[in-house]
């Protein structure tokens, strides 16, 4: 619709999670790292929270990329939202194995062994858990009793929960949970600065020979945005479009202006 105007390859502010356009601002530096940490040094619990559109599915994904496939067994739960033995058996399926048992005991036996298996290979067992505060009470007890057990000294499986800012009230609420939780982190948006280089950052990405917004207008889509990624690339994919239209060759004040005072993006 507007790459060969602009000379993009691909669309620079698509909202999806992909790892080839992740942007590592200071504050994804930071949670990155900490959780890396926390698989690296097996800590057993780590949470990563984060206000929605920050970027928590993307730095999720890039922080499975950094871990090595001969290094740790990685089990991701997307959907949480499940009973307890669905929960297990959700655990069971996303570690690989396909053939999971019907009843909560054999299911804990399966994945001790698993566990175990793992410990003896010199493999970290790894859970993410994103969406995590879609867990209820009854979920979270789970995770707690997976933190609970070690072998040798050592958590057999780390438990990474993401998931929005309530996740953090529901964590400090369970003072057996928060316990085990080793490491803590919030995902804020971004700042100025780092708004000006992800709008830089993503058209590179995506074949820009050059940045098409002025710095008037990336200004604007801060104060609008407020620096949440997901809103900056709604408004920057809209605005490469509505200047298109016109013919423009820069993103200028006046269209992210137009395109608020027309409503068009709410």
């Amino acid at each position: 619709m507007y790459l060969e105007h602009w000379g993009f390859r691909k669309f620079p502010f698509e909202n999806v999670p992909d790892p080839d356009f992740f942007y590592l601002s200071k504050t994804h530096e930071e949670a990155l790292s900490r959780l890396i940490y926390a698989a690296k040094m097996r800590k057993g619990g780590a949470m990563l929270s984060g206000d929605i559109g920050c970027g928590k599915t993307t730095l999720t994904k890039v922080y499975i990329q950094k871990l090595s496939v001969e290094q740790f067994d990685i089990g991701l739960i997307i959907n949480p939202k499940l009973e307890p033995l669905e929960f297990l058996q959700e655990v069971l399926y996303q570690l690989g194995m396909t053939d999971v048992p019907d009843s909560k005991g054999g299911c804990l036996h399966l994945l001790n062994e698993k566990m175990t298996q793992n410990v003896e290979a010199h493999k970290e067992t790894l859970l993410i858990v994103d969406e995590a505060q879609a867990l209820d009470e009854s979920g979270f007890e789970e995770v707690r009793l997976l933190l609970n057990s070690q072998v040798n000294g050592r958590f057999p499986i780390n438990v990474v929960l993401v998931g929005q800012p309530e996740l953090r009230g529901k964590i400090k609420d369970m003072e057996q949970l928060e316990q085990r939780i080793a490491i803590k982190y919030h995902l804020t948006p971004f700042d100025q600065d780092d708004t000006a280089r992800y709008i830089t950052f993503r058209q590179e990405k995506a074949g820009g020979a050059k940045n098409v917004f002025t710095p008037e207008a990336i200004e604007k889509i801060y104060e609008i945005t407020e620096g949440v990624p997901r809103k900056i690339n709604n408004l920057c994919d809209l605005s490469l479009l509505i200047a298109r239209s016109k013919n423009g060759k820069m993103v200028d004040p006046q269209i992210i202006e137009d395109i608020m005072s027309d409503g068009a993006l709410l």
